[in-house]
């Protein structure tokens, strides 16, 4: 977990929460390589004027490799400092 926090940073966010979801997929076939599941909260002004799926995107390409060493599911909500606030 602290490899996707510290890959996360790259976007400098102002909120970012990591949750390792791992236990609740025990004996799914994903989780069996032992790769884990994760949802995150993370705010970031990058996100600014960009749609929800290039948000997504742009988490993933934050994570890179992670995504086939480390991840099996990520799960996001991200959000700009504005629409956080609000």
């Amino acid at each position: 977990m602290e490899k996707l926090r510290a890959a996360l940073l790259k976007l400098q966010p102002s909120v970012l929460e990591v949750n390792d979801d791992s236990h609740k997929h025990v004996g799914h076939e994903g989780a069996r390589d032992g790769r884990g599941h994760f949802s995150l909260l993370i705010v970031s002004a990058a996100f600014s004027g960009l749609s929800p799926l290039a948000r997504h995107r742009a988490v993933y390409e934050a994570v890179g490799e992670l995504m086939q060493t480390d991840i099996h599911a990520l799960s996001m909500r991200a959000f700009t400092p504005e629409e956080f606030s609000a």
